[in-house]
């Protein structure tokens, strides 16, 4: 279980490495910018640990040009209160923030979560088709009116469960429970951004997702369905 982690404060990295090997991960280390996507970008990494800010490149551009060439997961780690870091990094493709300081067991617990979602799966659900959206857990691909999608992983799961529910509504917590083993905080904007980039991809001239306000998400078994008393 190969880690990278891309951060300029080196104590930190050298409690991670200790920590981390007694978590069952290999953690190594890049402490500037350049060389972080460097090594990114050359693969083997199970998982990419990113810093935002930093010498040389900075996190955010280091996911932007990781992010042209490769899907390898990322954990973006932002300063505490700092909510436009979270959500610039969720934007560019980042699967999960978390803020500083942290408890490493915390880290250990978030990388295990995203892990979790990337692991190949043995398809046993069906085939689902509501709405003229397709999902086929089988090879993963999503078709919308026949029209091919390209999804992250973590926006495919989450489709599969609101497509699988839909018609009803499923809250953020049920979302965050189910793909991150966590419930949602007031500020936690994750399942937000992923269904924002969902809506951007599957929407042409109808909707699919409808927000419930203070709730949740329904996926619309038709265009103009109504949310149920």
């Amino acid at each position: 279980m190969q880690l990278l982690l891309i951060d300029d404060d080196t104590e930190l990295c050298a409690l991670l490495v200790e920590f981390l090997k007694t978590e069952g991960f290999t953690l190594e280390c890049a402490h500037d910018g350049h060389r972080g996507l460097q090594r990114a970008l050359e693969g083997g990494f199970r998982l990419v640990i990113l810093d935002v800010m930093l010498p040389g490149l900075d996190g955010f551009e280091i996911l932007r040009r990781l992010r042209k060439d490769s899907r390898v997961p990322v954990l973006m780690l932002t300063a505490r209160g700092e909510d436009v870091d979270r959500i610039i990094g969720l934007e560019l493709g980042a699967d999960d923030y978390l803020p500083k300081p942290f408890n490493p067991r915390e880290l250990a617990a978030r990388v295990r979560a995203i892990l979790r979602r990337y692991e190949p799966r043995t398809a046993t659900a069906s085939r689902t088709e509501v709405n003229g959206v397709v999902l086929d857990p089988a090879t993963r691909k999503v078709t919308v009116d026949g029209r091919a999608v390209d999804l992250t992983t973590f926006e495919f799961d989450i489709l599969e469960q609101l497509m699988r529910a839909a018609g009803r509504v499923l809250s953020r917590d049920d979302l965050m429970e189910s793909l991150y083993n966590r419930q949602a905080t007031a500020f936690d904007r994750s399942i937000d951004m992923h269904i924002s980039h969902l809506r951007r991809k599957l929407e042409t001239n109808r909707p699919f997702i409808k927000t419930i306000r203070s709730i949740g998400y329904q996926f619309l078994r038709e265009p103009d369905e109504e949310v149920p008393e």
